[in-house]
């Protein structure tokens, strides 16, 4: 079952301050990619992922990112999907007709192993669901039916809960 865009935005989070990722020793690293138009809904499974024991990197809350996109943009956002143990790609409206988020989850076909390639997909407020088309290549992490908590669903729909990866 897809998350909720409502249930991302009434998370209780904290914006968090700009500066160096830091992630905590021992737990996994994500690369999230979204629209930056998005940006509640990243920092909502941002705080979803940490109760999980993930750290999720965002870009935008990179201190070394340049105010506006460049070529060193694109080569940070390369060397944080190679250095993060996860790529996740939050699917929206706003991030599947993005241009960058395309041809981040593209080049991170090519540098991580498969089954570390996952989907987030999203039904917004009208419950249209957003995950779909080459999308369905990869593993998803979303809400089981009748439970609480995230769990990464292969393809052949096997699920593992989060806290366990």
């Amino acid at each position: 079952m897809p998350i909720r865009q409502s249930d991302l935005l009434t998370r209780s989070f904290s914006r968090s301050t700009q500066g160096q990722f830091r992630p905590r020793p021992g737990q996994p690293v994500a690369f999230l990619s979204h629209s930056h138009q998005d940006a509640a809904l990243a920092l909502g499974l941002q705080e979803m992922l940490k109760r999980e024991g993930w750290d999720v990197y965002i870009d935008w809350q990179d201190s070394r990112m340049p105010a506006t996109p460049d070529g060193e943009t694109a080569f940070n956002i390369k060397v944080a999907i190679v250095r993060a143990d996860w790529f996740l790609f939050l699917a929206t409206a706003n991030s599947i007709s993005s241009r960058w988020c395309p041809w981040e989850i593209g080049f991170a076909d090519g540098k991580k192993a498969h089954d570390r390639i996952a989907i987030i997909p999203t039904s917004d407020s009208q419950g249209h669901f957003y995950g779909n088309e080459y999308l369905n290549l990869y593993n998803k992490i979303d809400v089981p039916t009748n439970a609480a908590g995230l769990a990464l669903f292969d393809t052949r729909g096997n699920g593992t809960w989060v806290r366990n990866l």
